[in-house]
């Protein structure tokens, strides 16, 4: 009987430290909701904009969010309204098992007049008992253009589930706005330029590759022209020759892998197009394309390599824009914002590096590319001769800016054998298109910073308005 006792101890013993283990286990955060950022301009140009709040992490049930509007100077109804729509002014959102975003939007009523000093406070009053309001609590929209004083923004880069490496999204951000546009980087094939050239870029984000033809009539094209034509980048042991397939990685309009549209219509050749694998997009058909002038812009003919008639798309030239996009599936399609609109873009992409004997092309992670046909330049910064948070307007003077689209490009972060980490020995300034100046810097983008591979975290504070 006492040896049975003594094993019973023994037993309740080992249950409880094996219980006070457990319990020692740190819990996991609170996880928090709140607007992706605290301002953000409703221009006139806009008719709709969507609202979004971020969350620490993925919810395991789904949840609900109430969000309260204090309209000054607009009338819920009748100047504007949201989807979902609001009761009494408060907007219901439910958040799905396994989301770690929610969002609604609002649209203007049309032909009405703002004179700019109308403004909508939204805040999240009440948020399940499953989440935690975070410090962006409100939202104030104005129904006017800002100049952002800087905030910290998460870049929407995951489109999916797919891996961070991998990123399905470009997102373009438009640091005085406080704005972000993820973009899935599959959704287009070509760029139609919008300025004074005839140019027509491929899609490096999808690592597309081209091969010009002698031949000028689309119909005359077959299957039996793809014979011996190698259209792919070869990541392991990539070449020089390869360069020849792709647009220039510089983004130099003159230096497009796609000779300028002619006005001579015989001189414009067809072309095959592979749409791209890069960053985990699946196999898609190869295309044969035409490109001629018209009176407004370009007019595209495309059709699949198999396929004898072809379809025809006319793309006018909107200098809104620095480019209009095509995708041969869907048609005309959206893809950067307003040449105004936008000052960076992060994405994945064809970029060059050298295995020794000189560049090679090669598909990057997280490159980030200014938006330097829209005016944008940039300066790189290093700590050694100021730091970020020392650097002031009295800087700018002695601050170099140039229009390198990929100044920023993977520097800003090293992705080497012994991990990945963020570069802090540096920093970047940007000048954007009106001539507003901020500083910017990555604060994480991979779990060894405490961050998420696939949705960075990018910091900026304005220096100097325009």
């Amino acid at each position: 009987m006492k040896k049975i006792s003594t094993f019973l101890l023994m037993l309740m013993i080992s249950a409880c430290i094996f219980t006070a283990c457990k319990d020692d286990d740190p819990p996991l955060p609170d996880n928090t909701v709140q607007f992706e950022a605290s301002e953000q301009g409703f221009g006139s140009d806009k008719n709709e904009l969507e609202v979004k709040l971020k969350l620490a992490r993925n919810v395991e049930t789904a949840s609900t969010l109430t969000i309260e509007l204090q309209p000054s100077d607009v009338v819920y109804g009748t100047d504007f309204t949201t989807i979902p729509a609001a009761a009494s002014n408060v907007i219901t959102l439910t958040i799905p098992a396994g989301s770690s975003t929610a969002s609604f939007k609002i649209t203007k009523a049309q032909n009405i007049f703002l004179s700019g000093d109308e403004s909508i406070k939204f805040t999240v009053k009440s948020a399940g008992s499953v989440l935690v309001i975070g410090k962006t609590a409100s939202f104030n929209l104005k129904f006017s253009s800002i100049v952002s004083e800087g905030t910290k923004l998460t870049l929407s880069g995951l489109a999916g589930n797919e891996a961070g490496s991998s990123a399905g999204n470009s997102v373009f951000v438009d640091l005085s706005n406080n704005s972000q546009s993820p973009v899935l980087r599959k959704s287009w094939d070509l760029g139609f330029y919008a300025g004074d050239d005839f140019r027509v870029i491929i899609n490096n984000t999808s690592s597309a590759l081209v091969k010009v033809l002698a031949k000028n009539d689309l119909t005359k094209v077959t299957e039996a022209d793809t014979i011996g034509v190698n259209l792919s980048l070869n990541q392991m042991a990539p070449s020089p020759e390869e360069f020849l397939m792709l647009d220039s990685y510089t983004g130099d309009i003159t230096k497009t892998v796609i000779p300028a549209v002619s006005a001579t219509e015989a001189e414009n050749k067809v072309i095959i197009l592979n749409r791209g694998t890069g960053g985990a997009i699946a196999a898609r058909p190869w295309y044969k394309i035409r490109v001629l002038r018209n009176a407004n812009g370009y007019t595209l003919q495309y059709a699949r390599i198999t396929e004898t008639a072809f379809k025809t798309i006319n793309v006018s030239k909107d200098a809104l824009y620095n480019f209009n996009f095509v995708s041969l599936e869907t048609g005309a399609t959206p893809v950067e914002p307003k040449k105004n609109e936008w000052d960076i873009q992060w994405t994945y992409s064809v970029f060059k590096t050298s295995f020794g004997a000189g560049d090679v092309p090669y598909n990057f992670s997280d490159l980030v590319a200014i938006n330097h046909l829209g005016g944008v330049k940039v300066a790189e910064v290093l700590t050694s001769a100021v730091t970020y948070d020392a650097y002031a307007e009295s800087n700018i003077a002695t601050t170099t800016f140039v229009s390198d689209k990929w100044t920023i490009g993977s520097g800003w972060r090293s992705t080497s054998p012994s991990g990945a980490s963020l570069k802090t020995d540096r920093f970047y300034v940007i000048k954007d298109a009106s001539g507003n100046v901020y500083k910017f810097k990555f604060i994480s983008f991979h779990p060894n910073d405490g961050g998420t591979r696939g949705k960075p975290v990018i910091e900026y504070k304005l220096v100097k308005k325009a």
